[in-house]
């Protein structure tokens, strides 16, 4: 099985008739994904290349069967997409837009949670189960489908870490990519417990970065409830204190946040660390190697 998106996954797109959403919305429906509809207000009754557009989500999941909700929207109109997308009744709404403001995400985030709906990001690169179907703007061809599952905060370094243990001769069960603004819909925590679950994981990789505490709790999590090894990287090794580096959540405030602690923290908890992408690869793949 795989975690959050598969072959049950039937996908509607906010924002498919624009010109990300096109490219990335085929492109996802190339790789296999079965991308049902799409909506945009005031479209209703197009089609981008045989996929139809409704008003409405709703529309989408009654005529469409649509289970699954990736928005492409504006950071301005974001949030009433996944708002609307939780209304209808979706079941995992995976947001890529960045720049929705916190205080606005922080209500939207109780909304999910409260409806029992998935949430993943937003400012993330989307899920990808390989083999079985990517959504979101996630490089397909740098992963391999296997057994070592990775929840990250970064999309580039993910790629790099999938495309390194592709070249090793491993492969992923999924990948998911949570985001990295200071409120995401699903934290590290969240996606270990699926990957705990899975029966097709055997080892997990995790890729944060400096500022909050995330990574922290994560090691916490990993130490009482987790049973499969974990291997890590922490972004920000050389970031200074009090500047933002990349994405809206990573900045260091004061002494908390700093990669050296979070990678303290997760060793103490037996996560191994490496500090470079290319060396948490290796780690990886020779952790693998001693289950194999």
């Amino acid at each position: 099985m795989a975690i959050v998106v598969n072959e049950e996954t039937k996908l509607v797109i906010s924002g498919l008739t624009g010109r990300e959403g096109t490219f990335h919305g085929l492109r996802n429906r190339s790789y296999g994904t079965d991308v049902v509809a799409g909506v945009t207000p005031g479209k209703g009754g197009q089609d981008v290349e045989g996929i139809p557009v409704y008003d409405k989500v709703a529309e989408a999941i009654a005529e469409r069967d649509a289970n699954t909700s990736m928005i492409f929207v504006p950071a301005r109109f974001a949030a009433a997409a996944i708002t609307e997308a939780i209304d209808a009744g979706v079941h995992t709404v995976i947001a890529i837009t960045e720049g929705i403001p916190v205080y606005v995400m922080l209500g939207v985030y109780w909304k999910a949670r409260d409806a029992g709906v998935r949430l993943i990001g937003p400012n993330c690169p989307g899920v990808l189960s390989p083999g079985k179907s990517n959504v979101g703007i996630i490089p397909a061809h740098f992963f391999d489908p296997g057994a070592i599952g990775v929840v990250s905060k970064s999309g580039t370094l993910t790629y790099q870490i999938g495309n390194e243990l592709k070249q090793a001769g491993t492969g992923n069960s999924s990948i998911v990519g949570i985001g990295g603004d200071p409120i995401v819909g699903s934290d590290f925590i969240d996606v270990l417990a699926l990957f705990e679950e899975d029966d097709e994981t055997e080892l997990i990789v995790m890729v944060g970065e400096i500022g909050g505490d995330a990574e922290e709790r994560a090691a916490d999590f990993i130490a009482e409830q987790v049973s499969k090894p974990v291997v890590a990287y922490i972004a920000g090794f050389t970031a200074p204190p009090g500047k933002q580096m990349g994405h809206a959540g990573a900045i260091i405030s004061g002494s908390s946040g700093t990669a050296e602690a979070k990678k303290e923290a997760l060793e103490a908890r037996g996560v191994r660390v490496g500090r470079s992408p290319t060396e948490s690869a290796q780690l990886a793949v020779e952790a693998m190697r001693a289950i194999a």
